[in-house]
């Protein structure tokens, strides 16, 4: 049988499998040419707009593994809830697959790693964290390895807008398993990014082909409105509210700041406007309660910040509105990717203020620590590290920060060291632990200053794009797609 023919055989048995699991007939966009790469050997890299399917990319190779050969893809996912609704998805549709993360307790985790061990399921998602634990990586050993999958692969960049410090070990996680065949997957990556991306994955840019669906989602309208302060931004989102076009949905009104979002639910509240709200504060139970009360429809107007939306696979938004500047064209598209997953008309209005750039330059500041900063963090852990566990991160921020104790370089310096295995973990108690010594680029300020000033050239091209006189979704392009070659 010629290759021609293999390949024919091969379009065959994903087209039925996509009936008989996700009943479609046809595959959308380049999915198919994806499978078909990705089932032959071949490393892919995938950018295709939110709500397009990029999960089919690797759910269908799972399927087309024979379960004799015990053959497993594994799916490295950044959120819990993304990953939990996505298995539950799977199960409805009699896919046998799995999440193993720390939602779950020990009993069931072990249970869970015996199950994986021992040949059961098709697929399985983790956080790349879970490559800490040697238990995950012995009951892996015991099965092949058919694909790695990256889901939201601009986490493993270190220019990308979602940065995770173990998404940087990605190398070395894919070392571990034999250098698999890999498929990185997300909506937001410029050339930049997708640069970064394949040499923090150790593949070469000749050995992974680039499937770029472009970023146009057609029933997305985008509008930037301009406004001056608080009054004039409720008066927009009442007025964007009770336009008719887009009532038979729901609506999501992001900021960037807690505080900034409990004073306009205060301000709403008194307006008659009914809403529930999510922000990182808020106990995981209470984050949940919403989800679930917007997912339902129960509530339909949630004031979130950007700790609500990867893992919100809802078809029925109908309005983004951002009240806050977003700090990147990446964040931001990201986030009005979440309207109009039905292909039903949808609105995305962003509340411009110029004063709101302050925010961003300070989120800025806190996302880059000087060498001075590092030095004066690494001496505290090294010279004080009794004081750090007995009285905590809290203690240590009051003897680090100059002008603010809300300042947030701490957690980004922990971060960070975290990364580069400079102490044995990111959180209480094993980033109080050094085990290794600081890195002289830490004490660089030249180096340090690179990425700095990326952010800024970032949150400079959401002035840009507030500010073009043509067809912003083209603006859009340009920014993602430069000039890159697609397979």
């Amino acid at each position: 049988m010629n290759n021609d023919m293999l390949k024919s055989n091969g379009r065959e048995k994903t087209l039925q499998l996509l009936q008989q699991y996700f009943g479609h007939d046809q595959f959308r966009g380049r999915q198919g040419d994806i499978i078909q790469h990705v089932a032959e050997g071949g490393h892919a890299m995938v950018i295709m707009p939110t709500g397009m399917g990029k999960s089919l990319c690797y759910q269908i190779p799972a399927l087309l593994n024979d379960l004799q050969s015990g053959a497993v893809v594994l799916v490295l996912s950044p959120l819990i809830a993304l990953m939990q609704d996505q298995v539950q998805s799977l199960a409805r549709r009699g896919i046998d697959a799995t999440f193993i993360n720390s939602s779950l307790d020990r009993k069931e985790r072990e249970s869970r790693y015996q199950r994986l061990a021992g040949g059961d399921y098709r697929l399985v998602y983790v956080t790349p964290e879970r490559f800490r634990k040697a238990e995950f990586r012995e009951a892996l050993s015991k099965r092949t390895l058919s694909l790695l999958a990256i889901d939201e692969a601009h986490c493993v960049s270190q220019w990308g807008h979602d940065f995770r410090p173990d998404y940087s070990r990605i190398k070395e996680i894919r070392e571990q398993l034999g250098n698999p065949v890999t498929i990185a997957l997300t909506a937001t990556a410029t050339q930049e990014c997708r640069d970064d991306i394949y040499k923090q994955m150790g593949i070469a840019p000749d050995q992974i082909a680039l499937f770029h669906q472009g970023i146009d989602r057609p029933n997305l309208s985008i509008q930037v409105t301009e406004t001056w302060g608080d009054e004039s931004k409720l008066e927009e989102i009442e007025k964007t509210l009770k336009l008719q076009d887009y009532r038979d949905g729901s609506v999501i009104v992001y900021f960037s700041l807690i505080k900034t979002l409990e004073r306009f639910s205060d301000a709403l509240l008194q307006r008659g406007v009914d809403h529930v709200c999510y922000h990182g504060d808020l106990p995981r139970r209470d984050r949940r309660r919403v989800q679930d009360q917007f997912m339902s429809g129960e509530s339909d107007v949630v004031l979130a910040t950007n700790a609500f939306g990867m893992g919100v696979d809802k078809e029925d938004i109908r309005v983004v509105i951002h009240a806050e500047t977003p700090g990147s064209i990446e964040s931001y598209y990201q986030e009005i990717g979440r309207a109009g997953r039905d292909n039903l008309p949808s609105l995305c209005n962003w509340l411009y203020d110029q004063n709101d750039l302050m925010i961003q330059m300070q989120f800025i500041e806190w996302s880059n620590p000087d060498a001075s900063f590092y030095s004066r963090l690494y001496t505290l852990l090294q010279e004080h590290s009794e004081e750090c566990r007995a009285f905590g991160v809290e203690w240590m921020n009051d003897r680090l920060q100059r002008v603010s104790r809300h300042d947030h370089r701490l957690a980004t310096g922990l971060a960070m060291l975290d990364r580069h295995s400079v102490i044995a973990g990111p959180h209480p108690p094993a980033c109080f632990q050094i085990i290794a010594d600081l890195p002289e680029f830490f004490l660089d300020d030249e180096f340090l200053a690179e990425k700095k000033q990326r952010d800024q050239q970032r949150l400079y091209a959401m002035v840009q794009f507030a500010n073009e006189p043509g067809d912003r979704k083209e603006f859009l392009n340009r920014y993602f797609l430069g000039d890159s070659e697609t397979a």
